[in-house]
């Protein structure tokens, strides 16, 4: 028996989890000046009809890593896609299949965030009744809590193009410097940045390669194309950046 003083410990039970991976699928239609979302709708419940971002349950063995890359297999294909981590999402009741109690299941999900070419997406209609492109301002409400997961990735969105060569991993293999401005003026708005210091900063930084062609498109001079040089920008990942 406690002794006089001897505090009581309350030991909780530890969680059970079923973990899950939900991709932030992002693109940037620069023709229609916006920045789009894939969205697919749910067969099944919780939240049958309504739509969501591309998700799944980790399968054994599997890593979350390789279950994030089978979603992307699944629901597009393109050649040309940046893929990192996102966030984990793991509070209490954010999915409805969460049973109570101290000895429920809990729903733990870890998202990724990808942007792939809009160009060149292929979208895959099998096995779901309904999957789109939809614009970032105009969103339908998301199941669960695929909202937040969102608007924590669109963050991420715009913070990398700030510091990182994410863009050049989505953009054709020569380019030239309108298009990665006109990418960048789509995803975080005209007011950035004007051209001009856009372009000398750029080309300051020094890892793009004149490829010595030109293009012409409409009335104006020809445009000069460029090529990302990976080897050039090596010695600069690791620094920090400010690209615009």
């Amino acid at each position: 028996m406690p002794g006089r003083g001897t505090k009581q410990v309350n030991k909780k039970a530890l969680a059970d989890f079923k973990v899950g991976v939900d991709n932030v699928i992002f693109s940037v239609d620069t023709q229609q000046n916006r920045v789009l979302v894939l969205l697919v709708m749910r067969q099944d419940e919780p939240f049958s009809g309504k739509w969501s971002l591309p998700g799944t349950l980790v399968r054994h063995g599997e890593s979350l890593e390789n279950a994030a890359h089978r979603i992307l297999s699944e629901k597009i294909r393109a050649n040309n896609l940046y893929l990192e981590q996102l966030y984990t999402f793991g509070g209490p009741g954010r999915d409805p299949r969460e049973s109570p109690g101290s000895f429920g299941v809990r729903y733990l999900s870890v998202s990724y965030f990808a942007l792939v070419r809009f160009e060149e997406a292929e979208l895959i209609a099998d096995g779901v009744s309904g999957i789109a492109w939809y614009p970032i301002h105009q969103l339908p409400p998301l199941a669960f809590d695929h909202n937040e997961i969102l608007e924590y990735g669109y963050r991420r969105l715009r913070n990398k193009l700030e510091y990182s060569p994410v863009a050049f991993d989505v953009l054709p293999e020569v380019f030239t410097l309108s298009d990665i401005y006109q990418l960048y003026t789509t995803v975080l708005g005209e007011n950035f940045s004007d051209y001009s210091n856009f372009r000398t900063r750029l080309l300051k930084l020094g890892f793009l390669s004149d490829t010595g062609l030109k293009v012409s498109r409409g009335a104006g001079r020809p445009a000069s194309l460029y090529r990302f040089d990976a080897e050039a920008f090596a010695p600069l990942k690791d620094k920090p950046l400010v690209f615009i």
